[in-house]
């Protein structure tokens, strides 16, 4: 009778190297170490000037906004306050090209301006 002998998910890796799970779960150890930190600005990843924080604050609100409209997710008016640069005084407004309409209280919706109208301006 033959024996079959079963292979563990490390066999393939040598004593010395790490498996991707132990990889990773070391990675997100010392990023939990290091927001559990008093200030976890992320000083570590480098010095940033003023303007390229700017520049990555607009960088990340575009980003965001854009995978708002993708996605269709509903947004609260401090979200939309955000993304628009803004807060929204009615129930629809328009800025920079952005629609944003209340769905209920505190829940809105956003899209490109003309993506939900069936007509075209001359």
């Amino acid at each position: 009778m033959v024996t079959s002998q079963k292979k563990g998910p490390d066999s393939s890796a040598s004593d010395n190297e790490l498996s991707p799970d132990q990889t990773l779960g070391l990675v997100s150890l010392s990023l939990m170490q290091k927001l559990s930190q008093k200030d976890p600005s992320f000083s570590w990843l480098g010095e940033m000037k003023p303007d390229q924080l700017n520049l990555k604050n607009l960088r990340d609100r575009l980003e965001l906004t854009e995978l708002a409209i993708k996605t269709g997710a509903p947004l609260t008016t401090s979200e939309v306050s955000i993304l628009m640069g803004a807060k929204p005084g009615k129930s629809k407004i328009e800025r920079g090209g952005i629609l944003a309409i209340k769905v209920a209280r505190n829940v809105w919706k956003l899209s490109k301006l003309g993506q939900g109208s069936s007509y075209y301006r001359n």
